[in-house]
């Protein structure tokens, strides 16, 4: 969100700016729009949503989860996809199409880390 912010405050204001100065220049059309993409990250059944749900889930795996994103998205929302084959240290499982372009994301590992286990101290204490 804030890129969205900073995106539209440098990029869409400025050029009302110029008009409203009547400073002549071409338009730019940056289209960065970014919330189709904030969207399918944050909304209901959007990325995160779903990483929350795979993680209370007894046999859940990084595999069930890109299932159910391939499942719910590909061929669905114009911004996930699918990536192309890379030769890259870490392969992507599936990718966003961002403003700059696409970026892919490799989920290995991302319900452990979403898993937010109570600190073993914090449990002594108590």
């Amino acid at each position: 969100k804030l890129q969205q912010f900073f995106n539209h405050h440098m990029f869409v204001q400025e050029q009302e700016e110029y008009k409203q100065e009547q400073i002549e220049w071409e338009f730019v059309d940056f289209g960065m729009d970014l919330q189709a993409c904030l969207d399918l990250i944050e909304k209901k059944m959007g990325i995160l949503s779903m990483l929350e749900e795979e993680c209370v889930m007894p046999k859940a795996t990084d595999k069930t989860y890109l299932d159910k994103m391939n499942s719910q998205h590909l061929g669905k929302n114009p911004k996930y996809g699918k990536p192309k084959p890379s030769k890259k240290k870490y392969e992507a499982h599936f990718e966003l199409g961002h403003y700059a372009g696409p970026v892919g994301y490799n989920v290995t590992a991302w319900l452990e880390k979403n898993k937010d286990p109570v600190n073993e101290t914090a449990v002594k204490v108590f």
